[in-house]
């Protein structure tokens, strides 16, 4: 069964995890590769076990993991649980919470006609249709192998003239946004709108391009 937002929150406290856009997401730091496969390894045996797999992805000394409940399309008991036992395999292992927090990239396409410009970009990506995730949600595309980003496309009502049509949206923890912030300000950035804020806040670079810095629930 999904869990809210709220539970999901209470439980992940103190914890190297995060909610970010509907997944559980946690990053760790071993020693070297060798660290790291085994920390994968570990957490291939456990996740057998239990017969729930999570998303990782695996670097020199660094290795990402995300849960979720495909067949519910939410995090549930399962992930929390699964959760738990990857931060003692980690913690046996080693393996520190990588500093910062984990982000979630996603790419936003601006469109006054969705069905015209998705076969666009699952040809131009090689992506997939979401109904092979989520029937319900039509507005998606994901990268089959999951290795690169979401697509999702926001319905406009009128042509979009005097700014970019496609836009990042980053979602970050709630702790990291006000530095990340500050860090685009300081770069060069300016802020587009924060009208949002803090559920995201638009910024821009002196050309206009823009990128959104989400914060959990973000847009759940």
């Amino acid at each position: 069964m999904a869990l809210s937002t709220a539970e999901i929150e209470e439980r992940l406290a103190g914890t190297p995890w995060h909610l970010f856009v509907g997944r559980l997401h946690a990053h760790f730091d071993t020693e070297d590769f060798a660290g790291a496969v085994e920390l994968v390894r570990r957490i291939g045996i456990a996740a057998d076990a239990a017969n729930h797999h999570p998303d990782v992805d695996v670097r020199y000394g660094y290795v990402a993991v995300v849960l979720v409940s495909h067949d519910e399309f939410a995090v549930t008991e399962r992930d929390l649980s699964m959760a738990e036992q990857i931060t003692v395999i980690a913690l046996e292992l080693g393996a520190r919470p990588a500093p910062g927090s984990p982000l979630s990239l996603e790419i936003a396409v601006d469109a006054m006609d969705i069905p015209a410009v998705r076969p666009f970009w699952k040809a131009a990506l090689g992506y997939a249709d979401p109904s092979v995730v989520d029937p319900d949600d039509d507005a998606w595309l994901i990268d089959p192998h999951g290795r690169g980003p979401k697509v999702w496309f926001q319905q406009m009502d009128v042509p979009r003239t005097d700014r970019n049509r496609i836009h990042f949206d980053i979602t970050v923890s709630r702790a990291d946004a006000p530095g990340r912030i500050q860090e685009i300000l300081a770069a060069g950035g300016r802020v587009a709108s924060d009208h949002a804020a803090p559920r995201f806040v638009v910024l821009a670079d002196r050309e206009g391009n823009e990128v959104c810095i989400c914060t959990p629930p973000g847009w759940e």
